[in-house]
C-alpha cells in the first residue's frame, strides 16, 4: 500500500532534527483534491521557522513548506473531476514538505504545459512575492529605475525580471562574485558588503523610483533614504535578524512602526511591509487575486520571458542537506525538494 512521506520540524531545530514521517495517504474531502507533489522548496520562512522567528508560524510539531506543484490523482465531492491528471501550483505557507497532500481545490492554480514541475516551483510564492510588490504596491512603470537588494536571489531575480518586463532600469545589490551574471542579466550590480548607499547615488543622484528590501534591521533607513519624491521603499523580510535572540516579533513591529511615522510625512514618499497573507480580509478575494498573480507570472515563464535559477535539486527525504544548503549563502537562486 502507498504511503505518504512527510518531514516534520518538532521544535526549534536544527536542520539535522527534521524528522521523517509516514502515514497513509488521506483521501479528499469535498470541494478538496488530493496531490501528488512533485516539486517543493526551500525559502526563507522555513530558515526562520526553525528557529521559532517566523512571525505567524503554526505551533510545533508541523510540516514545513511555503508552496508546492504537483498532480491532481484525486477529487472529493462537488470538486470538478476534470482536475484530476492536472498539473497544479499551490499556495501553501505549511505543509507543502510531502509527497502527497489534500488541498481545497479552490487554491489549485492550473500549471502551463510546457513548464516542468521544478520550473514553476521557483515561481509560486517568489513570483507572487515578486509581482505583487512590483505592481500592487510599488507600481513601477517604463522609465523608472528600481533598486533590488539581494538581487541574485529567489524573488530578487524574479523582481529584476519583471522590472525589465516593465520597462525600468535595474540596479541590484549581490556579492560581486555574481556581479557578471547581473551584468549580462541588464542589471547594474553593486557591492552589498561595501557602501550601497554611496554607490546607489552614484547611479542615481536623485534616488530611485523603488526599493524592494528583504534585508530589514537598521539598514532599512538607507533604502529609506535612498527613494525620491513620488518613490515607493517595499519591505518585505528581515533577514538581517535571522540568527538574532528574543521576542520574534519585534524586528516586524519595529519594520511597521517606521512604515506608519514614514506614511505621515509630506514627503511625497510611500513606504510598505509586504505581507503576502495581510491586506485582504476576505479568502475568496484573496484566492482570487493569488490565482490571478500566479497565473500571469507562470504564463510569462511558460512564453519564455521569466525564467528562475535552480540552485539545487534535493530529495525531500535531504531536507536537511537542502536547508543547510539555502542557508549557507553561496548559491543562487532556489533550493527545490523533489518527492
Amino acid at each position: 500500500m502507498e504511503t505518504l512521506i512527510e518531514i516534520v520540524l518538532p521544535g526549534i531545530a536544527e536542520p539535522e532534527e527534521l524528522q521523517v514521517r509516514r502515514r497513509a495517504i488521506p483521501a479528499p474531502g469535498a470541494g478538496q483534491a488530493l496531490v501528488r507533489v512533485e516539486a517543493t522548496g526551500v525559502s526563507f520562512a522555513e530558515q526562520q521557522m526553525r528557529r521559532g522567528r517566523y512571525y505567524d508560524q503554526p505551533p510545533y510539531p508541523f510540516v514545513p513548506g511555503y508552496d508546492l506543484v504537483g498532480t491532481v490523482t484525486a477529487t472529493g465531492a462537488g470538486t470538478d473531476a476534470a482536475l484530476a491528471g492536472r498539473r497544479v501550483a499551490a499556495l501553501t505557507k505549511v505543509g507543502g514538505w510531502r509527497t502527497h497532500t489534500v488541498l481545497d481545490a479552490a487554491d489549485l492554480v492550473p500549471v502551463p504545459d510546457g513548464v516542468s514541475a521544478v520550473q514553476a516551483e521557483t515561481v509560486v510564492v517568489n513570483g507572487i512575492t515578486a509581482w505583487q510588490m512590483l505592481h500592487r504596491l510599488a507600481r513601477v512603470r517604463a522609465g523608472q529605475t528600481v533598486l533590488v537588494l539581494g538581487a541574485n536571489g529567489g524573488v530578487g531575480s524574479i523582481l529584476v525580471q519583471l522590472a525589465q518586463l516593465a520597462g525600468a532600469k535595474v540596479i541590484g545589490t549581490a556579492s560581486q562574485r555574481h556581479h557578471d551574471t547581473l551584468r549580462a542579466a541588464g542589471v547594474t550590480p553593486v557591492d552589498y558588503r561595501a557602501d550601497v548607499p554611496a554607490q546607489v547615488r552614484a547611479l542615481a543622484p536623485d534616488g530611485v523610483d523603488a526599493v524592494f528590501d528583504h534585508v530589514g534591521g537598521p539598514a532599512i533607513v538607507d533604502s529609506w533614504k535612498l527613494v525620491r519624491r513620488g518613490g515607493t521603499l517595499v519591505s518585505y523580510g528581515s533577514a538581517s535578524t535571522r540568527d538574532a535572540t528574543g521576542n520574534s516579533q519585534l524586528p516586524i513591529l519595529k519594520m511597521l512602526a517606521r512604515v506608519y511615522a514614514w506614511n505621515l510625512l509630506p514627503n511625497g514618499r510611500h513606504a510598505y511591509f509586504f505581507n503576502l497573507w495581510g491586506g485582504l480580509r476576505r479568502k475568496d478575494r484573496f484566492r482570487a487575486r493569488i490565482s490571478t498573480d500566479l497565473s500571469t507570472v507562470l504564463e510569462k515563464m511558460a512564453a519564455g520571458q521569466v525564467s528562475a535559477t535552480v540552485a539545487a535539486e534535493l530529495p525531500l527525504t535531504s531536507a536537511a542537506e537542502a536547508m543547510r544548503l539555502a542557508e549557507s549563502r553561496t548559491v543562487a537562486g532556489k533550493v527545490v525538494l523533489t518527492p
